[in-house]
């Protein structure tokens, strides 16, 4: 059995690594994993449970045992709590400025990564692999996949995708880039990549040339390892 074709994307906000990373995983026919909305479900069912997330302690038990279940197929994946499908909700204004305090909560994300590990293998297992994205991919969820990759951009060139995908002017967006940005920093190392870890920047690239750059990493890392599988064993 050939070992399973695992693609770690980490960065910050606003780099294209959601889009880049479905690209991806739909072009090559693996999973795809997108951590950070994972985060957002939980911010979404602590708000609709109402539990008071300034209360480590009760949103770390929430965390414990709410039902979350991801849908993995890059062509349209999907969030869902219990029998409830959530993927608009967890993108409102009102998921997005309390993400952070989930975020943060150390107790949330062992729980948390320990789910995306189980999530990555089980993705890997039905198609051969998982592209797998999100803060702490690379260094501490899956810091042995075989190909690991830092995406960044400038902060302008962050701002801007991010207002086109709101369709908001770029200022307006600081807050959600750089100030989310900040308080993830304080658990969590997105900027700078790890031995082992291929940076890729788009800061002056359009999609398609992303995308591009990151298959031509995984092409680079299957040719040197004739073990690696693009389908499922």
């Amino acid at each position: 059995m050939r070992k399973a074709l695992v693609i770690a994307i980490d960065g910050p906000s606003g780099t294209g690594k959601s889009s880049v990373s479905k690209a991806v995983a739909s072009r090559l026919g693996l999973s795809y994993l997108d951590t950070g909305a994972m985060y957002r479900a939980l911010a979404w069912s602590c708000v609709d449970a109402q539990i008071d997330l300034a209360d480590a302690d009760a949103v770390a038990e929430h965390c414990r045992t709410f039902d979350l279940r991801m849908g993995m197929d890059p062509s349209a994946p999907t969030v869902g709590v219990g029998e409830r499908t959530i993927d608009a909700e967890i993108r409102e204004d009102a998921v997005t400025s309390v993400v952070s305090k989930v975020a943060t909560n150390l107790d949330v994300r062992a729980n948390l990564k320990q789910r995306q590990r189980d999530l990555i293998a089980d993705g890997a297992a039905k198609t051969g692999g998982c592209v797998a994205e999100g803060r702490d991919i690379t260094t501490v969820v899956a810091p042995d996949a075989p190909v690991r990759i830092l995406m960044t951009a400038n902060e302008e060139a962050r701002m801007r995708r991010r207002s086109r995908q709101l369709k908001v002017t770029a200022e307006s967006t600081r807050s959600q880039i750089v100030d989310r940005d900040k308080a993830d920093s304080t658990v969590s190392e997105f900027t700078t990549a790890a031995d082992g870890v291929v940076t890729v920047d788009t800061s002056d690239i359009d999609f398609r040339q992303s995308v591009a750059a990151v298959l031509k990493v995984v092409q680079e890392v299957l040719d040197g390892d004739p073990e690696l599988s693009t389908t499922a064993g």
